[in-house]
């Protein structure tokens, strides 16, 4: 490289350096200073990773407590027995029913659903006819008793005279699995 800045002239040389410089400045502009603050991001990712680490472990630390309070909680729970669920979910709306003022014209059997570790659904479609504060204060007696029955459809229209609403009811109750223990000791 010597020998080639010898044969040029002084005018020469410093165009030939100006043009090596540039070429020096574009890669470090392209290649170099994308990368500077990456020591940065790398730091603040590793500091991010170590407490996600740590809620983790303190997490599993945990897991005895976590036990207790499921054993606890499943204690609590009223529980109903499978074969008697059916007559008081019916139980449940009849009392309610006749309680606001609703006259049940019509119901289809109960339909049992098990999609959780804990809990059994079971769903009951009822045809009820009532003036509208009737069904307002059934509807509001249900979702305020503690037998966790709620409205999973409701399908209202007017009756013939246009006095009162026919109402069709799918309402949704769960209960508590029955032989839990045994499944979350077998875990």
């Amino acid at each position: 490289m010597k020998k080639y800045f010898e044969h040029l002239r002084p005018g020469e040389r410093r165009l030939a350096v100006g043009v090596i410089v540039a070429i020096i400045v574009v890669l470090n502009y392209v290649y170099i200073w994308p990368h500077f603050g990456d020591w940065g991001k790398l730091d603040s990712q590793i500091q991010q990773d170590k407490q996600t680490l740590k809620l983790y472990q303190d997490t599993v630390a945990q897991t005895t407590t976590y036990q207790r309070l499921l054993r606890q909680f499943e204690n609590e729970g009223s529980m109903v027995a499978s074969d008697v669920q059916a007559v008081d979910f019916m139980r449940t709306v009849s009392e309610q029913s006749a309680a606001s003022g609703v006259s049940i014209s019509s119901s289809l059997p109960s339909n049992t659903r098990t999609n959780d570790a804990f809990f059994v659904e079971r769903a009951q479609n009822i045809n009820v006819v009532a003036t509208d504060d009737q069904l307002v204060n059934f509807l509001y007696g249900l979702a305020n008793d503690a037998s966790m029955i709620r409205v999973r459809d409701l399908e209202l229209q007017p009756d013939g005279p246009r006095q009162h609403l026919d109402a069709s009811i799918q309402l949704v109750a769960s209960y508590q699995k029955t032989g839990l223990k045994k499944t979350t000791a077998s875990k």
